[in-house]
C-alpha cells in the first residue's frame, strides 16, 4: 500500500492519491452486450436457452423454480447454515419493516387537501451473481426488501448450477419464482421478458461487467434498475486507539473480493500505520484470496492525516462505499462525515456484519457517488406519488394564482380549466 502524508500534497496530488481506477467503456464489451439484448428481445425464450448453452453449458432441465422446489432444498441444507441465514433475516427484515413510510396528508388552505402516498412496485427481477461462492447474502438483501415493501411480483434469476442455500433463502425471503439463468441474457429476459421469464419493471442486483452494462443499457430503454455497480472498497478512519490487527483484518475484507476493490486507510498516528501495514502482510499470508487481495493492496492507500478532522475531510472527499470508523470516540466523529454509502463505528464493527447480517443493506453507491447516492432500503422497491383533492371553495382560493402563472407562461388551457369552473355555478 502506498503511504502519503496529506499535508505536503498540493491539490493534484490529493486528487490523484483518492482516484479510483479508471471505469474505461468497453466498446466490445457494450457491443457484445447490444447483440445478446436483441436476441433475447427478438427470439425469446430460443434465445434465451441458445445463449445460456454458449455461455454457461447446456440448460437445466428444470430452470424454472416455483415456491415448492425452492422450499424443498432446506431439508438438503445443514442445520447451523440454515439458522444463520435465518438470523439474518430477522435483523434484515426487521430493519427494513421499520422503514415503511407514513402516508402524508395535509390541508396547505382552506379546501385544498394535498397527500403523499407509496405503493409497491409491481413487478421486480433480482439479479443473484453465481461464481465460486453462492452469495446467500445478496439474496437476502434484494427479496427480502421486495417482500417487506409488498412487490406482488418477486422474480429472481441466477446462473447454474444453483446452491441449495441460494434456493433456501429465496424461498424465505418469498420469491415467487426463480430462473437458473445468468449474464446480459438473464437481463434481457427480465427487461423485455419471454414465454416464460414475466417482464418486470425494475432490476436490482450486481454482477460482472456484462451484467452491469446490460443494467445499463436496458436502463436507457425504459427499465428502471437500483444503481451502477463499481468496485468494492472501505475506506478506515483510525486513531492510535485503534486495534491494528482489527483494522488490517477490515483492509483485507475488501481487498479479497477483487483485483480492482480499493482499500484506504487514514490515520493521524504514523505508528499505527506501521503495525497495520505489518498486520496485514501477516493476515495476508493466511488467505485462500491472498493473490487476488495483493493486486487490489497494490492500489490502495495509507494516508497519514494531522487530525481527525482532517481525516473526516479526506473521507468526504473520497466518498467510500465502506466507512469504518476506529477511534476513542467514534460517534463524535458522525456528523462531520457526509459522504459514504454505510458507516460502521467502533472496534466491535466489522463491514462483515453489515455484509451479512446486521440489518443494513449491503447493496450501497461505490466510486464516488455516495455523494449523492444512497445504499439500497425500502424506499427503492416502491414508488410515490402525490393525491389533491379540492373543494370549490379551495379552487376559487386558488384560481387567480393559477390563472395568472398560466397566463404568464402562455398556456391558456391551463388557465381556462380553472375559469371554466368557477363561472360554472354548481
Amino acid at each position: 500500500m502506498e503511504r502519503v502524508i496529506w499535508q505536503q500534497l498540493d491539490k493534484a496530488q490529493q486528487c490523484r492519491v483518492l482516484a479510483r481506477s479508471e471505469m474505461v467503456q468497453d466498446n466490445q464489451v457494450a457491443d457484445a452486450v447490444s447483440r445478446i439484448l436483441e436476441t433475447v428481445r427478438r427470439q425469446g425464450d430460443a434465445g434465451l436457452i441458445a445463449l445460456t448453452e454458449q455461455f454457461d453449458g447446456a440448460m437445466a432441465e428444470e430452470w424454472q423454480l416455483g415456491p415448492e422446489q425452492m422450499a424443498a432444498a432446506g431439508a438438503r441444507l445443514e442445520q447451523s447454515l440454515k439458522s444463520a441465514i435465518d438470523q439474518a433475516i430477522d435483523n434484515i427484515g426487521r430493519f427494513h419493516s421499520a422503514q415503511q413510510p407514513q402516508t402524508l396528508a395535509l390541508d396547505v388552505a382552506q379546501g385544498v387537501r394535498c397527500e403523499l402516498r407509496s405503493e409497491a412496485i409491481e413487478r421486480v427481477g433480482l439479479y443473484v451473481p453465481g461464481g465460486t461462492a453462492p452469495l446467500i447474502s445478496t439474496v437476502l438483501m434484494l427479496a427480502l426488501p421486495a417482500r417487506i415493501a409488498g412487490c406482488p411480483l418477486k422474480v429472481m434469476v441466477t446462473p447454474p448450477p444453483v446452491n441449495d442455500a441460494i434456493l433456501y433463502a429465496a424461498s424465505r425471503c418469498g420469491v415467487d419464482c426463480l430462473y437458473t439463468i445468468g449474464g446480459a441474457q438473464a437481463v434481457a429476459a427480465l427487461a423485455y421478458g419471454t414465454e416464460s421469464v414475466p417482464r418486470v419493471d425494475k432490476i436490482f442486483g450486481p454482477g460482472n461487467r456484462f451484467v452491469t452494462e446490460a443494467k445499463r443499457q436496458v436502463s436507457q430503454q425504459g427499465t428502471a434498475i437500483d444503481m451502477p455497480a463499481g468496485p468494492s472498497e472501505v475506506l478506515v478512519i483510525a486513531d492510535d486507539s485503534a486495534n491494528p490487527e482489527f483494522v488490517a483484518a477490515d483492509l483485507l475484507s475488501q481487498a479479497e473480493h477483487g483485483e480492482d476493490s480499493q482499500v484506504m486507510l487514514v490515520t493521524n498516528c504514523p505508528a499505527l500505520a506501521d503495525a497495520v501495514e505489518a498486520a496485514v502482510t501477516r493476515q495476508l499470508a493466511t488467505l485462500p484470496r491472498a493473490d487476488i487481495a495483493r493486486v487490489a493492496l497494490s492500489e490502495s492507500r495509507v494516508i497519514l492525516a494531522t487530525t481527525l478532522e482532517q481525516a473526516c475531510e479526506i473521507s468526504n472527499a473520497y466518498a467510500p462505499e465502506h466507512l469504518i470508523v476506529q477511534t476513542r470516540a467514534p460517534r463524535d466523529l458522525l456528523p462531520q462525515l457526509r459522504a459514504a454509502g454505510s458507516i460502521f463505528l467502533g472496534p466491535w464493527t466489522p463491514e462483515s456484519v453489515g455484509d451479512y447480517a446486521s440489518g443494513t443493506n449491503h447493496v450501497l453507491p461505490t466510486y464516488g457517488a455516495a455523494r449523492t447516492a444512497s445504499s439500497l432500503s425500502l424506499a427503492d422497491f416502491q414508488r410515490r406519488f402525490t393525491v389533491q383533492e379540492l373543494s370549490r371553495e379551495g379552487l376559487a382560493g386558488l384560481s387567480n394564482a393559477v390563472t395568472t402563472l398560466a397566463e404568464a407562461e402562455g398556456l391558456r388551457a391551463h388557465a381556462n380549466a380553472v375559469t371554466l369552473r368557477m363561472e360554472t355555478q354548481s
